[in-house]
This record gives structure tokens, C-alpha cells and sequence, in this order.
């Protein structure tokens, strides 16, 4: 995505220290990231879920994005920047209820942050947007079509925001609107990847072995951080140190797999989902199917990112 016309109010580096307002600060990756930044910026905090194990110069707000609480905070500060992490990914809740929090909640965020003059906003989304699927190219580019939800519904709500995002990069040129796609992010998360790979027995689909990517939640972090620099914009896919076969990854982890025939597969997943029996819904059975793999070139050419840490330190952060 190139960078449309307009005038940046995104300030450089100035003497005060700058003022980033970080929504879904209570999850692991919200609090990995706030303690990242809280030495280099000013940190407050927006999730309507209490903690109480930040560090003690983050000011935390426990308040729902929609509520009018939350436009008090960018009223009674100075905001340069927003991270928005705050996206259900629960898919047991009702469509309703994850439509009204994710939609409504970063349109809300997005709003505000035209309205009060932020100079830079950031928003994860995720490659999986993308979908996996038999007729993927071998490495995805962003401006590739985003099918997720023609076999998985869940990821709805995650492609709608995503689009709203791009939306608002060309609606408004003068805030700086970055959309990060990462793979799959393992360390201390509890994702559905993450929860996959940590099982005794992985089950797999018989005769399937797809290539997949990994990134940990520390790289994930660092991509974050080096978009807030001034003068970076766009879609960009982040991407970890390589690609592996599920069956390494696997192997490497010292568990034992499980090959299933897909007839068999699907029904006895839904079933268990359906007992709360596992946390891994069936529309998450693509992905260990079809290869769903991005190309972060432009993440690496653009941004100076590159991950890290090492394959072996990814696949090792799921022990």
C-alpha cells in the first residue's frame, strides 16, 4: 500500500516523552508490549477486563471501548499514538455480541483518534485473514484478497476490522495508520495455535503436512514498537524466521502426533467443540491442511524489521 496524499501531523521525537494509549493492555501480548514500552514512552492503558500486575507508571483505565469513559482519556491527554489490540477472538461468544465489541469498538477508537488530532495509530490484525486454501500461492503478499472467512466465519469480525482500518489509512492521509498481519504468534499466549501445539497427542489430518510460520510474541512486540516511528504507514505482513512443516514443528516439540482421516476429523472435532471438550474450533482444521504463508519483504524493506529470534527459540517458546 502506498502512502496516500496528505500533510503528516506526526511529529518527530520531541523532548516530552511521547503519550501511546494501548487498548486490550490486559492480555499477554498487551502487557509483553506495555512493558516494552513504558521506559521510552508515556503508557495508558484502555481494556474493560481489570490487572493489577502492570508496571506502576502505566496508567490503566478499566473501561469498555464503547463507553464514554474511554473518549475521557484522549480528552484530558495529550495522545501521539494508539495501539489497538483490543479484538475478541473468543468463538464462543455469539456473532452478535463479538460484532457490537470488535466493529463498534475500533470504530469508536479510530474516531477518536481523528477527532483529537493523534498523529499515529496501529492496529493487529493478522495473516490469517488471508485463509488457507489449495490454491494459495506459495507466499502471500498484502494486497492479496482476504478469504479467511469462506471456511472459517469466526475470522469475520477480524477481516471486517482489517478493512475498516484500510478504510481510514485513505479516509484520513493525515494519521499515520499502520495494519500489521502477523503469523502465528507463540510464547506466552493462549491462541488457538499455541493451545494446538501445547497438547500431549496432536491430532493431524492424514496425508496433509503443511508448510506453516511461526513468529514469538517478543518479535511481534519489536514489530509494534518500530511501527511507531514517524513516517511508517501501510499494510504489512510480519512474518518469523522461516517456515517448517507441521510435522517438524512436532517432532521438535517432543509430542506425539495423531494422523486422523479428515471424514472422521471434522465430526469428532465439532462434537468435542460442542462438549467444550477443546478449545480448537473446526474451522481451524484448514490451517493444518493448506499452507497459509506471507511474504513480509515489504516489512523488512520498509520498516527494517526482522525477527529475532531463532526458529529452534520459536518452536522451543511452546514447551
Amino acid at each position: 500500500m502506498s502512502s496516500p496524499p496528505g500533510r503528516h501531523r506526526w511529529r518527530a521525537w520531541s523532548r516530552r516523552r511521547d503519550t501511546v494509549v494501548i487498548t486490550g493492555i490486559t492480555g499477554r501480548l498487551g502487557q509483553a508490549l506495555a512493558r516494552r514500552l513504558h521506559r521510552e514512552w508515556e503508557v495508558i492503558g484502555i481494556d474493560r477486563r481489570p490487572i493489577d500486575t502492570l508496571p506502576r507508571d502505566i496508567e490503566f483505565h478499566q473501561v469498555d471501548l464503547r463507553r464514554r469513559k474511554a473518549e475521557d482519556v484522549f480528552r484530558t491527554h495529550r495522545v501521539d499514538a494508539l495501539i489497538h489490540l483490543n479484538i475478541m477472538h473468543d468463538p464462543r461468544k455469539s456473532a452478535r455480541e463479538s460484532y457490537e465489541f470488535n466493529i463498534l469498538g475500533t470504530q469508536k477508537m479510530l474516531d477518536l483518534c481523528q477527532q483529537h488530532n493523534v498523529g499515529k495509530v496501529v492496529l493487529l490484525s493478522s495473516a490469517n485473514v488471508y485463509g488457507p486454501a489449495p490454491s494459495n500461492n506459495q507466499f502471500l503478499t498484502e494486497e492479496a484478497p482476504l478469504m479467511g472467512s469462506q471456511t472459517f466465519g469466526e475470522i469475520r469480525d477480524l477481516i471486517a476490522v482489517d478493512m475498516y482500518a484500510s478504510s481510514f489509512f485513505w479516509r484520513h492521509p493525515e494519521i499515520e495508520t499502520v495494519i500489521l498481519r502477523p503469523v502465528h504468534i507463540v510464547g506466552e499466549v493462549h491462541n488457538a495455535p499455541s493451545n494446538y501445539l501445547r497438547l500431549n497427542t496432536i491430532p493431524t489430518l492424514m496425508g496433509y503436512d503443511p508448510m506453516v510460520q511461526l513468529i514469538h510474541i517478543e518479535d511481534v512486540v519489536e514489530a509494534m514498537v518500530t511501527s511507531l516511528k514517524p513516517g511508517i504507514r501501510g499494510i504489512y505482513n510480519i512474518a518469523g524466521p522461516g517456515e517448517v512443516p507441521l510435522s517438524e514443528v512436532i517432532r521438535a516439540l517432543g509430542r506425539r502426533r495423531l494422523p486422523v482421516p479428515e471424514p472422521i476429523a471434522r465430526p469428532l472435532f465439532k462434537a468435542m467443540w460442542r462438549a467444550h471438550l477443546t478449545s480448537f474450533p473446526t474451522g481451524e482444521l484448514d490451517h493444518i491442511k493448506y499452507i497459509c504463508m506471507v511474504d513480509d519483504a515489504r516489512a523488512r524493506s520498509s520498516m527494517g524489521y526482522a525477527p529475532k529470534w531463532t526458529l529452534e527459540e520459536t518452536i522451543n517458546a511452546l514447551r
